[in-house]
C-alpha cells in the first residue's frame, strides 16, 4: 500500500483548506480540545480545518467500535450515518467549522469541495473493508497503520509521523482483533525497524516501512 498522498488529492486539499481558511470571516471557529465529544448537530456539517476527529459508535452488546478518522479538510455528520448511537470525539486538539444543509445549496464551490472530500472518506472506508478482509492480524495491523501514514502522516526526518494518539484498544477495535494482539503486533514491527515511536510518543512509519 503506498504511504504518500496522490498529487491530485493533494492539490484538492489544499484548495480545500484555502477556501475554508477563506471562511473563517463568515463562521466563528469553533475550538475543541482533545478527548471532548463534539456535538452532532440536526441538518449541519462539521468541517475539520485543524486536528482530528474519531468516528464511532457503541455496539449492541457494549463494545467500542471505530468506524472512521477525520482529518483537516474533512467532513462528518450525524447526516452521513445510518448507525445508532454514532458519536465524534476528538483525538486531538481541534479547530472545527460548521456549515448548515442551507449554506451548501448556495454556495456551489462548498458542494463541490464537498464532493471530493466525501471520495476522500469513500476511499478510506473501503481501504478499511479490504483491511478487515485480511486473514491474518498481522497484515492488517501494517496496512492500518500505512492507510494511517498516507491519509495523514507528515514527514519527519526518519519517515512518516502520525501526529495522533490512538489507543491499543481502539486500534484493535477498528480492526477487529484484541488489545493484546495489537500489543504483540506492534512490538514486532518496532523489532524489524519497520516502526518507531518518537519522544512524543508518537507512531513513526519509518523509510524502511514505505513502499
Amino acid at each position: 500500500m503506498l504511504a504518500t498522498p496522490s498529487s491530485d488529492l493533494c492539490s484538492t486539499a489544499l484548495g480545500f483548506k484555502a477556501f475554508l481558511e477563506g471562511s473563517y470571516q463568515k463562521h466563528n471557529v469553533v475550538h475543541v480540545t482533545s478527548g471532548s465529544f463534539v456535538p452532532l448537530l440536526k441538518n449541519s456539517i462539521w468541517f475539520v480545518v485543524r486536528g482530528m476527529v474519531k468516528l464511532g459508535a457503541v455496539s449492541v452488546h457494549g463494545d467500542e467500535l471505530v468506524l472512521g478518522l477525520v482529518g483537516p479538510n474533512e467532513p462528518f455528520s450525524a447526516a452521513f450515518t445510518n448507525v445508532e448511537a454514532y458519536e465524534a470525539v476528538a483525538l486531538t486538539d481541534c479547530d472545527l467549522l460548521c456549515c448548515n444543509l442551507r449554506e451548501l445549496e448556495e454556495s456551489p464551490q462548498l458542494a463541490l469541495a464537498l464532493a471530493r472530500a466525501m471520495t476522500a472518506r469513500y476511499r478510506q472506508a473501503e481501504s478499511m473493508l479490504a483491511l478487515l478482509g485480511l486473514r491474518r492480524v498481522e497484515d492488517r495491523v501494517r496496512g492500518f497503520v500505512e492507510l494511517l501514514a498516507r491519509d495523514f502522516g507528515e514527514p519527519c526526518e526518519d519517515g512518516l509521523r502520525l501526529n495522533l494518539r490512538l489507543t491499543h484498544q481502539e486500534i484493535a477495535s477498528a480492526l477487529s482483533t484484541t488489545r493484546v494482539t495489537v500489543t504483540r503486533v506492534l512490538g514486532q514491527l518496532r523489532d524489524e525497524g519497520w516502526l518507531q515511536i518518537d519522544a512524543s510518543r508518537h507512531l513513526v512509519m519509518t523509510r524502511t516501512g514505505r513502499h
